[in-house]
């Protein structure tokens, strides 16, 4: 696998110019000395004409595939609808580039499939944008989890509560352009948290629904009407013997937290249980028989990625670990090894939740055993 050549930083390409560009890639680009943001792409012109100079680049394109190539350009952050994500990666990987592509990786996982083998037989480093795993309480369970001291792992639990609008989500409530709603955008985060932690998932059962019809935009305009989920539920039964329970979605009314909703992501060992929060995520929840959960702060040894420049005292906790997703993404680039979470990741959480949908349409439990390396 290539790293990077020399002294010489990354250059980073950034397609899809929209607010998670700008609230979690841009500032993590800033903080790595390794890494330099070169080029942006978008459709729409005006942001394009925006981010251009408000993020000090000079290479600029409305065509994705323009700086999906560029000689330019090193490595490429695609963040844009997940139905052009595929076309884009394949391009990307085919032109040498190294990769890492916000989630869901595709509108299903035979296209995620694609993307995996393309990048994987292309050399380049591939990464999905599994945000987080980064988060410090979550290093810190998984630390826990690997070294047994929750003991075996009997239970995992997930909540994922928002208190969205309930106007149109934009290219996100139809299916052609997002595959599925709740599920693919804020489920897979969890199906993810799940596989890392525990396993292999060997099958689920599970279920979806829609609550918000979404016809008028956030101004009051008329718009056709969703059709994905804004609600989903999943069991899932692990390799391992554990059992897990997901449920997420966008109308817990009251869960705002500050725009961060509710998160809970639960292990229940022989030995103890341990549960991360998202608005806390400097913070763990223990608990062994005979006491409470209580709050214990995370070692700081977790609380950024290993050799980061970046200050975790310094900003919002919810907001800063989310940079670490860039630092990982160039280390791998820089030291030639593989990216954690890969586009293998990615393509093992799609496939539960693809199953989450099937299971939902035949009424039955579903298989998913993990995709071929």
């Amino acid at each position: 696998m290539a790293g990077a050549t020399g002294d010489k930083p990354v250059r980073v390409g950034i397609i899809g110019a929209g607010a998670v560009s700008d609230y979690h890639h841009v500032p993590g680009i800033r903080l790595d000395p390794r890494a330099t943001l070169t080029a942006v792409a978008d459709t729409d012109p005006a942001l394009l004409e925006k981010r251009k100079g408000e993020w000090g680049v000079s290479i600029a394109s409305t065509d994705p595939l323009e700086i999906a190539t560029h000689p330019e350009v090193d490595a490429v952050i695609i963040a844009t609808p997940n139905f052009s994500h595929k076309p884009i990666a394949l391009a990307a990987a085919a032109a040498g580039k190294h990769i890492m592509c916000e989630k869901p990786l595709g509108l299903n996982a035979t296209e995620v499939q694609t993307m995996y083998e393309a990048a994987r037989d292309a050399k380049v480093v591939h990464m999905t944008a599994f945000t987080y795993r980064f988060a410090p309480s979550m290093r810190y369970l998984r630390h826990l989890m690997k070294t047994g001291a929750l003991g075996t792992p009997r239970h995992f639990r997930s909540q994922r509560f928002l208190d969205w609008p309930e106007t149109s989500w934009g290219w996100r409530q139809y299916k052609d352009k997002a595959g599925a709603g709740d599920l693919y955008d804020m489920t897979i985060h969890r199906l993810d948290f799940a596989l890392d932690l525990l396993g292999p998932i060997q099958r689920v059962c599970g279920s979806v629904a829609r609550f918000a019809p979404r016809v008028t935009t956030p101004d009051g305009k008329p718009c056709e009407p969703s059709n994905v989920d804004d609600w989903s539920c999943l069991i899932g039964e692990f390799a391992n013997g554990a059992t897990g329970v997901w449920e997420g979605t966008t109308l817990a009314k009251g869960y705002n937290r500050d725009g961060f909703g509710h998160e809970w992501a639960e292990i229940n060992g022989s030995e103890g249980s341990a549960v991360y929060r998202l608005h806390e995520p400097n913070c763990l929840l223990l608990g062994k028989t005979g006491s409470d959960l209580a709050g214990i702060d995370v070692p700081d040894e977790f609380l950024k990625a290993a050799g980061s420049p970046r200050d975790p005292r310094q900003g919002k906790p919810a907001t800063v670990f989310r940079y670490d997703l860039i630092w990982e993404f160039i280390s791998a680039i820089v030291e030639g090894r593989p990216a954690v979470p890969s586009f293998y990741d990615g393509l093992n959480a799609q496939i539960i939740a693809d199953a989450v949908l099937e299971s939902h349409e035949k009424r039955m439990w579903i298989d998913t055993p993990l995709a071929a390396v």
